[in-house]
């Protein structure tokens, strides 16, 4: 069974995000298809494990922003494929979960290992250079 993010039965029932939009909401920008997020403004994703909620700006989706525990950087639409509630990182794992009481967990590669959701979350990738991340939701 995989570990799970403790949070309190009222935060699942109602489907609350552990994960936090941006403080600074000037340190991402979207256009042409591409998200792009300046690592000296986006404060919590420096550390490892850190996380952003992506949300608004024309998006086309929500997306979850992870700093992995593997130092690299992940992008997923975050939609969990049960209910259709937010996702957040589990820390000390490579994993992510829904954030309402069925827990389905996913892998850092979108694949589903334990609870109710079906099929993979979609990844989009993510090209780290000096202080940018670029996310590309289209090829």
């Amino acid at each position: 069974m995989a570990e799970t993010l403790q949070r309190n039965i009222f935060q699942r029932l109602l489907g609350l995000s552990a994960t936090s939009k941006p403080l600074d909401d000037q340190c991402w920008t979207f256009s042409d298809g591409k998200i792009e997020i300046n690592l000296n403004l986006a404060k919590e994703l420096t550390a490892i494990g850190g996380a952003v909620r992506l949300e608004k700006k024309q998006l086309p989706e929500n997306i979850l922003v992870i700093h992995g525990t593997d130092d690299k950087y992940y992008a997923f639409n975050n939609k969990c494929k049960h209910m259709g509630r937010r996702m957040d990182p589990v820390p000390g794992t490579q994993t992510i979960q829904c954030c309402s009481i069925g827990k389905t967990t996913y892998d850092y590669d979108g694949k589903a290992i334990s609870g109710s959701g079906k099929g993979k979350l979609c990844k989009y990738p993510v090209e780290k250079s000096l202080d940018r991340l670029v996310i590309r939701l289209k090829s």
